[in-house]
């Protein structure tokens, strides 16, 4: 089965009945299994202080995720959502980023509530699980680990996992391909506006949770399927 194939042949058609019907679920890493900002904002605050740069509000840099750690850090050097740094001063900022990330990877990170709940509740209705992060695989994977939840995972996609990440449809298409399932029949649960284009490029379902880090943008202009307000309210409108 080919994804490109998956991506023309297979899209939902029919109108949307709760509870849907799925066969596996993808679950987005930071802003809806994981309460990251904390740890990714002091790496931010700590790499502007070396470069000698002012350290900026925990909230202005929570704003700044959810396109990956390169663009995590050149708007922490511009203060600013679509503005490039110089190119020198980014290759600069990078490493001294990625350096104190790794060391500060979980001093504050955890599940946000219902995670646990409703991992444990998908895995015991029999639903495939697989998590898809636009985050780097050094640190997605030590992450899993260290709040345990990694082993809830068939497949673990990372940023750098694929040629192409969110909001591209490759990913989540991958996803389908691994457990020979029409798009239809998979549910991706995010919290941003890359989560919303991936799926409805791909022809997946989506939900979102309010709780997340979309860029500072109200969750509910997104084109979602639903809002729930934690993983195991996500439960309740699926089934097998």
């Amino acid at each position: 089965m080919n994804p490109d194939n998956l991506q023309r042949t297979n899209r939902c058609t029919t109108e949307i009945q709760f509870p849907l019907q799925i066969k596996a679920v993808v679950i987005d890493l930071d802003g809806t299994l994981l309460d990251t900002a904390m740890d990714l904002a002091s790496a931010a605050n700590k790499m502007l202080a070396e470069l000698g740069k002012s350290e900026l509000p925990v909230a202005t840099i929570q704003s700044f995720i959810g396109k990956g750690i390169q663009r995590l850090v050149k708007r922490s050097l511009t203060n600013s959502l679509d503005e490039e740094p110089d190119p020198e001063l980014f290759n600069k900022a990078l490493p001294i980023y990625q350096r104190n990330y790794h060391e500060n990877l979980y001093t504050h990170t955890r599940p946000f509530p219902g995670v646990i709940e409703g991992l444990n509740t998908l895995k015991k209705d029999g639903f495939k699980l697989a998590c898809i992060t636009n985050k780097a695989e050094a640190f997605t994977l030590p992450l899993l680990r260290a709040t345990n939840l990694l082993h809830y995972f068939e497949i673990v996609l990372s940023g750098d996992t694929l040629p192409k990440k969110k909001p591209d449809p490759l990913p989540l298409l991958h996803a389908c391909h691994h457990f020979q399932i029409k798009p239809c029949e998979l549910l991706l649960i995010g919290d941003s506006l890359n989560d919303t284009m991936a799926a409805r490029a791909a022809g997946c379902h989506i939900f979102c949770v309010p709780y997340g880090y979309n860029e500072g943008r109200d969750v509910h202009e997104l084109n979602c399927d639903a809002i729930v307000s934690s993983l195991l309210e996500a439960t309740k409108l699926i089934k097998k």
